[in-house]
């Protein structure tokens, strides 16, 4: 008995271990390319400046220690996060908009081609299936809802931006995926055809057609979807037509790469920007709502969408504290920036600054 329980949990972990869900890491061609990369050295991609996993002052057991067993005041929605549900099949295409999903994932239509960035629509953002559930309502998107995309832009291979079972779901509808290097190994990994996935740099640029162009850019964060890390790039976008600019910003801490893309693309008049999921241990890979702040202003943004909040638990704090703060800073801030604040599915009018949204996460328990 006891050697069939061993022999049962040994097949449960080469199971999991060897699921296809963490990809595959870079080879052959790709790894030779990567090598090549400014940004690569010794045996890892690194960030532009020095960048540690953990603030000073902070340790791994101590980090691991508060999330297991200190008791702290972290609120979770009991009630249903509110949505609205805007069919993207009927949108016509010469109509440029937006539309959030929660946490990191959104739809864009900009002269006439569709984009999905980031979609997680498994419910789930973590590599153990069920550990990191949606919150209540925020997941009132299938795969079924998703027309055809032109573009599938993934900033990086961490799980709640690169979900495996999302992708599956959404391959037949995928033409192209646009990725930073490495990535693509995960794709071809899975059956995507080679020719259809474009791996850059940064500081590259993709030309889309004669009136959209993609840059990619720096961000500070990291990678990496098994023990191994930053063995894949790790990367921002700005996405422009000849008269619109969008700073889509993946996750980042702050730097100065914000003040240098602000500097050679800004100004932008939407800036997507991770505001949630963070914690003073770890606020060099991910930004703290003040920062955003800083970094909106280094942008040059018009109008600021702060995302990476309200979908999953993924730190410590409140899951509304994000919204709460972002507000509160960029209120008292000098010259406040209009934020952009919809609700899961509210459609966003990509130019119409003059459009409102309402605070939706007040009184929600």
């Amino acid at each position: 008995m006891g050697l069939t329980i061993i022999l049962l949990l040994l097949l449960l972990i080469f199971y999991f271990l060897f699921h296809p869900r963490f990809g595959k890491q870079p080879s052959g061609e790709r790894l030779a390319r990567i090598q090549k990369s400014p940004q690569y050295k010794n045996g890892k991609f690194e960030n532009e400046n020095f960048t540690p996993e953990l603030a000073e002052g902070y340790g791994y057991y101590n980090v691991l220690t508060e999330f297991l067993f200190k008791k702290v005041d972290r609120k979770i929605p009991t009630d249903v996060i509110p949505s609205v549900k805007t069919n993207l099949k009927e949108l016509p295409l010469h109509e440029d908009v937006l539309v959030w999903f929660g946490h990191s994932s959104y739809y864009i239509q900009l002269q006439g081609k569709r984009f999905l960035i980031d979609p997680v629509f498994s419910g789930n953002a973590s590599p153990v299936y069920g550990t990191t559930k949606a919150f209540k309502g925020t997941d009132i998107y299938n795969y079924d809802d998703i027309p055809e995309i032109d573009y599938l832009l993934i900033t990086h291979d961490h799980y709640d931006h690169l979900d495996y079972k999302t992708i599956m779901k959404l391959k037949p509808k995928i033409k192209k995926v646009i990725t930073a290097l490495g990535v693509g190994s995960h794709f071809e990994f899975w059956g995507f055809p080679p020719e259809n996935i474009i791996e850059k740099d940064w500081h590259e640029k993709i030309e889309l057609d004669h009136n959209l162009t993609l840059h990619t850019a720096p961000s500070r964060h990291f990678s990496g979807r098994s023990i191994k890390r930053c063995n894949t790039l790790w990367t921002s976008f700005i996405l422009e037509s000849k008269d619109f600019k969008m700073y889509l910003g993946g996750d980042s801490g702050y730097d100065n790469h914000f003040a240098s893309i602000g500097d050679k693309y800004g100004p932008f008049d939407i800036v997507l920007i991770d505001n949630g999921q963070y914690n003073p241990a770890w606020k060099y890979i991910h930004n703290l709502p003040e920062d955003v702040i800083k970094a909106v202003k280094d942008l040059k943004a018009k109008r600021v969408f702060p995302v990476h909040n309200s979908k999953f638990p993924l730190s410590l704090h409140s899951w509304d504290e994000p919204m709460i703060k972002i507000t509160e800073l960029n209120a008292r801030s000098e010259n406040p920036i209009p934020l952009i604040t919809p609700m899961i599915g509210e459609l966003v009018e990509l130019k119409n600054d003059k459009q409102e949204f309402k605070q939706w996460w007040k009184g929600i328990k």
